[in-house]
């Protein structure tokens, strides 16, 4: 009866969650515009999608803005857990919470505070303000992703390197970043994923410029069109795509 009931629960919860988005992905093949009527299977509406010029300008600044802000977070992610990971653990504790506090602070506080400060330095909001907004909150997890491949690592082997005669840069090259590679790439994979679908920072920073994730605000605001559901089935798929990549990768560097 006890695990009967466990089932159901787990039934209901899945159910819940994931109901909405199974209809979504079905109205977007449905030929009628009409969500109440099944109009039969179409790709209609994904042809279309592809045809708007505002879509296609919205997944070209998602796309760059996602690209550009996960390859500079993790260049800065990374030098910056090597950095931690080699300071005393009262100040590397204290950066450690510090950057902690940015991934715990709510998304529409980091972006209105992200905004007041480009408004108070006088920088016209748009790409770029996204940009390094995005540059922003990706960097954390690039930071948490590598400060565990370091714990992991013995430090006699860049000590070593040192020894043989190796300068503090190629030892960094050659010792240091392959045996903490994974961490970096679940990182940028993390990253971008975060940057893919996020909107309200985005709203908060960006002007005229829109990514996806805006474009499906706005469109809700007027009234959904059925292109919207295959854009949102689309985003959807991509992010579970890399989510699973992800979690396939954290799986694997725990059983190595």
């Amino acid at each position: 009866m006890k695990k009967a009931f466990k089932s159901a629960y787990l039934a209901l919860v899945l159910l819940f969650l994931y109901a909405p988005i199974a209809v979504m992905i079905a109205l977007s093949f449905n030929a009628s515009k009409s969500r109440a009527v099944w109009g039969g299977f179409s790709l209609t509406w994904y042809a279309q999608l592809f045809d708007s010029p505002e879509i296609m300008q919205a997944l070209q600044v998602t796309l760059t803005v996602a690209v550009l802000a996960t390859l500079v977070a993790t260049v800065i992610g990374s030098l910056g857990a090597i950095g931690i990971h080699a300071m005393k653990s009262g100040r590397a504790n204290a950066l450690i919470n510090l950057s902690y506090l940015s991934m715990t602070t709510p998304d529409i506080a980091t972006g209105v505070s992200l905004m007041l400060m480009f408004v108070f330095m006088k920088i016209p909001l748009g790409w770029g303000t996204m940009l390094m907004a995005h540059i922003a909150f990706d960097t954390p997890y690039v930071l948490f992703s590598v400060l565990p491949k370091l714990r992991q690592m013995n430090p006699s082997t860049y000590e070593a390197a040192l020894d043989l005669g190796c300068k503090p840069g190629k030892a960094l090259r050659k010792v240091i970043l392959p045996q903490i590679m994974p961490g970096i790439v679940t990182g940028a994979l993390l990253s971008f994923t975060m940057s893919l679908d996020d909107f309200v920072i985005s709203y908060f920073t960006s002007n005229t410029d829109q990514n996806l994730s805006m474009i499906v605000y706005s469109a809700a605001r007027r009234g959904i069109e059925p292109t919207i559901y295959a854009l949102s089935t689309l985003m959807f798929l991509v992010v579970l795509i890399l989510l699973v990549v992800i979690n396939k990768r954290s799986s694997l560097e725990d059983v190595s």
